[in-house]
C-alpha cells in the first residue's frame, strides 16, 4: 500500500457537469477537447470514443456557427460522455445547445453583448440547470485591461474573471465555474493563487497553449503540479499540440503522481543501468501499450536488477525484480514465480489482468447488498 496523499484540497461549490461532480470532494475531473471539424460528426464522435477509451470525464467540442449547433445536437445524441460547448461571442449558438443537451457552456457573459442576450443565456441556462464556464485567456485580454496594466498579468486576468463573475452575480446565477490560462507558468499560478482566495467556485486548470507532446507535458506537470499541491483545482485539461488522447493520458499521470487519482496502471519503472537483467525500457513501452485499456487503480512495478526491484514490489500489485539466472515476480507484495525474459511481457500482462478482475469482483461484490439467509432449524 502506496502512501495516501497528503494534500488538503480547497473546498469549493460542487456543481454538476453533466453526470460528472465538479467541486466540493469529489474526484478532480480530466478534460480534453476535440480538434475535429465539429460538423463532421463521425470523425468528432469517433474521437470522443477514442478519448472515453482512456478514462476522459468531460469533453469540450467546439461550436463555432449555427451549422456547428446542428451538428453538436447529433454529437450530444451519440455519446453519453458530458460534453462542454465552447462559444464565443454568438449568444443564438449558446441558446440552441443548451436545447439540444449540453452539459456545460463554456462562454464569457461578458463578450455577448447587450444585456437581454446575457440574460437570455443565463436564464436559459439555469432553467435547464446547466453550468457555464467563464474562461480567461492571457491572450485575449480587453483592450481596457491591457491599457491599464500595459502587458498580460496575473492581476489582469483575475480582474477580468471577477468582471464575468460580476456579470453573472446580478443575475444571482452561482453555478459556474472558472479557469485562468496562460501558456506561462508563473503568470498562470499567481493568477489561480489570487482568484481562489476571492471565490467559492471550482477551478479549471490548464497552462494554455502549452506546446507539444514532451514540452507541454512538462510544463503543465510543472505548472498544474504548483497549484494541485496547494490544494487548487477542481478539473483540469493539458493543452498539448499532440493526440488530444495523450492530454488525457498525461492529465491522469500527474493526478496519480500526487495520489490525488487512481485511475488505470500506475507503473514503476526504473531507468535502466548495466545492472538490468532485462530490456526494461522496451518491456514498458510494450506494457504501457497493452495496458491502456485498463482503468482499475493498480500498481505495477518493473524493475531491472534486486538493488531496488524488491522493495518496490513489495508495495505493489504486481512486481518484476530482474535477477540473474531468471527473473522473480511478485504479487500483492509476495514473491510469486519466476519469469524467464522470453515471456515478461506476455506473463506480466496476464497477471495485471488477473488482479484487476479480482478488484473488480472485490468492488462489486462491496457494491451488493449482503443478505443473510437464516437456516430453518428442527425442533
Amino acid at each position: 500500500m502506496r502512501m495516501q496523499s497528503p494534500i488538503v484540497r480547497r473546498l469549493t461549490r460542487r456543481i454538476m457537469v453533466g453526470s460528472v461532480p465538479v467541486g466540493g470532494d469529489s474526484p478532480i475531473a480530466v478534460q480534453s477537447m476535440t480538434n475535429t471539424e465539429t460538423c463532421d460528426v463521425e470523425a468528432t464522435l469517433a474521437q470522443i470514443r477514442r478519448l472515453e477509451a482512456v478514462g476522459v470525464d468531460i469533453v469540450r467540442v467546439s461550436v463555432p456557427s449555427m451549422e456547428a449547433a446542428e451538428a453538436f445536437k447529433r454529437i450530444r445524441a451519440g455519446t453519453r460522455t458530458p460534453l462542454i460547448a465552447d462559444i464565443h461571442f454568438d449568444y443564438k449558438i449558446a441558446l440552441q445547445v443548451l436545447k439540444y443537451g449540453v452539459d456545460c457552456l463554456r462562454i464569457n457573459p461578458g463578450n455577448i453583448g447587450r444585456d437581454d442576450r446575457v440574460r437570455a443565456v443565463v436564464e436559459s441556462a439555469r432553467d435547464h440547470n446547466v453550468p457555464i464556464r467563464i474562461g480567461v485567456n492571457a491572450g485575449s485580454l480587453g483592450k481596457d485591461l491591457l491599457r491599464k496594466y500595459g502587458e498580460p498579468n496575473a492581476d489582469a486576468m483575475v480582474e477580468s474573471a471577477m468582471h464575468h463573475i460580476d456579470i453573472l452575480d446580478s443575475y444571482d446565477f452561482q453555478n459556474f465555474k472558472v479557469s485562468l490560462k496562460a501558456s506561462e507558468v508563473f503568470m498562470t499560478v499567481a493568477a489561480y493563487r489570487k482568484l481562489s482566495a476571492q471565490i467559492e467556485q471550482p477551478l479549471h486548470l490548464g497552462i494554455t497553449e502549452a506546446g507539444g507532446l514532451r514540452s507541454g507535458t512538462v510544463k503543465s506537470a510543472v505548472g498544474l503540479g504548483l497549484l494541485l499541491m496547494d490544494g487548487i483545482g477542481d478539473t483540469i485539461r493539458i493543452s498539448l499540440a499532440a493526440d488530444p488522447v495523450e492530454e488525457v493520458k498525461v492529465g491522469f499521470d500527474i493526478l496519480k503522481s500526487l495520489g490525488l487519482r487512481q485511475k488505470g496502471v500506475n507503473l514503476i519503472a526504473c531507468p535502466s543501468c548495466s545492472r538490468q537483467n532485462f530490456d526494461v525500457i522496451a518491456t514498458v513501452n510494450a506494457l504501457e501499450a497493452r495496458l491502456e485499456d485498463i482503468t482499475t487503480p493498480i500498481d505495477l512495478s518493473v524493475v531491472g536488477c534486486i538493488v531496488n526491484g524488491p522493495g518496490e514490489a513489495m508495495v505493489s500489485d504486481v512486481g518484476l525484480t530482474g535477477a540473474a539466472p531468471i527473473n522473480m515476480s511478485y504479487l500483492n507484495g509476495v514473491i510469486s514465480h519466476k519469469i524467464s525474459n522470453e515471456n515478461l511481457v506476455d506473463e506480466l500482462e496476464a497477471m495485471v489482468r488477473q488482479k484487476v478482475a479480482e478488484k473488480q469482483a472485490a468492488a462489486k461484490l462491496a457494491d451488493e447488498p449482503q443478505v443473510i439467509k437464516l437456516r430453518n432449524l428442527r425442533k
